[in-house]
């Protein structure tokens, strides 16, 4: 009787702790959507020609508004701050998935060599296709996105060839994606020295990580297809919590571990492919958003990817509106921001694992 009683009060605290956090779940995504929001609204007007909020109100919703108010909003603004948000999601799902896959919260695509198979494609394709006369590209810059998410998947299967050992053990992920990671490194120094001058800028400022430049062109591709990868990776909840109680309590729930393992690294791949394909080398986002989010709200995956995700998307779209407005006329890429911040809290999470 008192194992019984036992039983249903502690049963009873699991229902009103689980109840706790998915409200603290539901306020966290209302309270980041609402901070998006309405920095969108904000930083849309912000720039070498200020554009009051009512104003961008007026042009995102179709409304009647100043024809230079909408040229300047319209045309130059919300294609790089949409781009900019999507992309920070992107690369903080990537990272979500990685860390699921690993159980550390230390593992994020550029840590593991996968954005740098993207660097290492893009310099290529930069290097190999110009002409050191003209400066002037052989092919279309539109191969570009395609060019680096192909190189990101390279990337993951070399990390996954090694990494496999009688299954892919989250130690060996790890230890071979930092391997993986010196290697693309040395890679793109290596190409960007025999590269064009020119072009060896050009990559250089991609590596960083930018998204000016942007056009609606971009903005409609990149749509579609991010929200295909999101959407997959919210059908993968299940498999990324069964991931996270380890590999033998998986397995005794049924699952088949290696294969789910694969099918969530071919995710996280393309996720942080796309991502770098119209956004750059953007570092730390992967790390620092989920593992934010994961403070917030837990490690249910089911509250963490969309918490990661808005947080990845503000940090993003916050560090390229710093970039072109704070240094006008000059423009600084927005991953020189995300790693002034991403770095010291990166050192911070290794003393904090340390400890």
């Amino acid at each position: 009787m008192k194992t019984k009683r036992w039983l249903i009060i502690r049963r009873g605290k699991a229902e009103r702790v689980s109840l706790l956090f998915e409200k603290r779940s539901f306020w966290m995504i209302t309270i980041f959507s609402a901070l998006l929001t309405v920095t969108f609204f904000l930083t849309a007007g912000a720039g070498e020609v200020y554009v009051n909020p009512i104003e961008v109100g007026k042009v995102i919703f179709g409304m009647d508004a100043n024809a230079f108010s909408k040229l300047v909003v319209e045309s130059f603004r919300l294609p790089r701050m949409i781009v900019a948000i999507l992309v920070g999601m992107l690369l903080a799902i990537s990272g979500s998935i990685l860390q699921g896959i690993v159980r550390n919260p230390l593992a994020s695509p550029d840590l593991l060599g996968i954005t740098g198979g993207a660097s290492v494609a893009v310099v290529m394709f930069l290097g190999m296709f110009s002409d050191p006369k003209t400066n002037a590209l052989l092919v279309s810059i539109h191969w570009l996105p395609l060019i680096a998410i192909c190189g990101a998947i390279v990337a993951a299967l070399l990390l996954y060839g090694l990494a496999w050992k009688n299954g892919l053990s989250p130690v060996r992920l790890v230890l071979m994606g930092i391997g993986v990671w010196a290697l693309m490194k040395a890679l793109t120094t290596l190409f960007m020295v025999k590269s064009v001058i020119y072009r060896a800028s050009q990559a250089n400022v991609w590596i960083t990580g930018s998204v000016y430049g942007t056009n609606w062109d971009q903005v409609s591709t990149l749509v579609p297809i991010a929200l295909l990868l999101i959407l997959c990776t919210f059908f993968s909840v299940r498999q990324l919590n069964v991931q996270a109680f380890g590999e033998e309590i998986a397995v005794g729930l049924g699952s088949q571990v290696s294969k789910q393992r694969l099918w969530l690294l071919i995710l996280s791949t393309l996720t942080a492919g796309v991502a770098v394909a119209y956004g750059g080398g953007i570092s730390f986002i992967g790390l620092m958003a989920p593992h934010i989010a994961r403070r917030l709200v837990g490690s249910n995956y089911g509250a963490l990817l969309p918490i990661s995700a808005l947080i990845g998307g503000f940090l993003v779209l916050l560090a390229d509106t710093i970039g072109r407005t704070f240094f006008l006329p000059l423009e600084v890429p927005a991953g020189v921001f995300i790693s002034i911040l991403g770095a010291p809290y990166f050192i911070y999470l290794l003393i904090r694992e340390r400890a």
